[in-house]
């Protein structure tokens, strides 16, 4: 029996952003044993977002395409099992931060492998936009004045 190092984790930690949203990814790789995520035993293919499948977390109609385009583009649909936590913002940013995460540990799981494809689709590509914040003197918001009587 080979021996292992004890510092050595059986996963791959990457974490991705968008807006308030952060999502902090973990690709596990079938191959080094059975994975058991909060009691449930998991399987090659398997994304769990915050304890659930991904097609229960995100279940709107327009996110399938865009958490499903990353594994079919670098031909990896299938292979690994990823565990996601999401905290801040809303569904969307969730949803982008969490297809970041997957970019970023594809990325350090094979770097001569995925890096130019993730690269040339943007899924490497942080985007940088945020909620503007409140200024003092408008009327609670970012940009809106406070209304002037007029006479």
């Amino acid at each position: 029996m080979p021996k292992t190092d004890p510092n050595t984790k059986p996963y791959l930690y990457a974490t991705g952003r968008r807006r308030e949203a952060v999502a902090r990814v973990r690709l596990y790789n079938p191959t080094s044993g059975k994975v058991v995520i909060n009691g449930a035993e998991l399987k090659k293919g398997d994304v769990v977002v915050n304890g659930k499948p991904i097609n229960e977390f995100f279940r709107f109609f327009a996110s399938a395409p865009s958490y499903n385009k990353i594994f079919v583009d670098t031909d990896t649909a299938g292979k690994f099992i990823f565990s996601i936590k999401t905290v801040g913002g809303g569904q969307s940013g969730q949803l982008e931060a969490s297809v970041m995460g997957i970019a970023r540990a594809l990325d350090k799981l094979d770097r001569d492998k995925f890096h130019t494809i993730l690269r040339s689709n943007g899924y490497l590509t942080r985007d940088p936009r945020t909620r503007e914040r409140r200024k003092v003197g408008n009327a609670g918001k970012a940009r809106r004045k406070k209304s002037s009587p007029k006479r």
